[in-house]
């Protein structure tokens, strides 16, 4: 599409190729696009919040509605992921790796949605099968690069008041480090017990510079950290899969990240590393065939 005057990388592209050059212009309240395009298909309201919360603690029903438990017969909860469309969740690769075809099947897994309390279904607001799951062709699992999915539901989902999907980010999005960020889940709160209630915890986001030294050069350019330095709050096994997410002006969340690795659990020295989901934008629309 034509390059206009003033359209650099950080430039916000509308739909009719324009560029706006305010920082995330999506779905601020404010229509910066001629053609309306940075407020359509706005996403990521949480129609039930209200109490605040901070640090590691029981999220309120409908908190984060875009929250997805994804379970198997055999093992129940097994990774989180996000709800991006009415039939589409974004997850990480690395949740269905493996040698024999166990994970990677799609029949073997269930998607809950709209849940706060876990492993008991009738909790969902919603269930639905998964269609098929289409994990990035660059994956590598040795080095946890290009670790996203995403997973076609059997049936569109129906959005309410707990189930709602998060915000895409533009590729030009700007999640600058020192934001407080909130990752939620259902993963262990020890490194050894599961959750039954959805967790959630703030989270700033960390530079990549500072994130590589921490931990000597494995974070690559399509990874984003997030930790409180002094540890203690983390995301951790169990959350895999599951969203990290700012708020921005016009009180709508973004999907900053993927929860993807990390060493050990809220340890010193050692924050979480996350898919940053602004490098896989372009790639999430040609999936989705634009649905998302």
């Amino acid at each position: 599409c034509a390059v206009h005057k003033g359209c650099s990388p950080t430039s916000y592209k509308c739909a009719n190729g324009k560029c706006v050059n305010k920082v995330n212009p999506e779905c601020d309240g404010i229509k910066d696009c001629k053609d309306g395009s940075d407020e359509m298909r706005c996403c990521g309201t949480r129609p039930r919040k209200r109490a605040k919360i901070v640090g590691g603690t029981d999220a309120q029903a409908g908190s984060w509605p875009w929250q997805v438990s994804l379970q198997m017969e055999r093992y129940g909860h097994v990774c989180g992921a996000s709800l991006v469309g009415t039939r589409w969740l974004l997850s990480a690769a690395h949740c269905f790796q493996d040698s024999d075809a166990i994970y990677s099947d799609a029949r073997a897994w269930r998607a809950f949605l709209g849940m706060r309390v876990m492993n008991t279904a009738s909790n969902a607001a919603a269930t639905r099968q998964i269609r098929r799951i289409v994990q990035h062709a660059q994956y590598d699992q040795f080095t946890s690069d290009y670790d996203i999915a995403l997973l076609e539901l059997s049936a569109p989902v129906f959005f309410n008041d707990l189930v709602q999907p998060v915000c895409v980010p533009a590729p030009s999005h700007a999640f600058t480090s020192g934001t407080t960020c909130f990752v939620t889940g259902w993963g262990v709160l020890t490194e050894e017990e599961l959750a039954t209630l959805l967790q959630e915890a703030t989270v700033s986001i960390i530079s990549h510079k500072t994130c590589n030294k921490m931990y000597d050069d494995a974070v690559t350019p399509r990874m984003i950290c997030a930790g409180n330095i002094q540890g203690g709050v983390d995301a951790c096994q169990g959350d895999s899969g599951g969203p990290l997410v700012c708020l921005e002006r016009g009180r709508r969340w973004f999907l900053a990240g993927i929860v993807s690795w990390g060493e050990g659990c809220a340890r010193q020295n050692r924050p979480g590393v996350y898919t940053q989901v602004i490098k896989f934008t372009d790639w999430i629309h040609q999936q989705t065939k634009g649905q998302v």
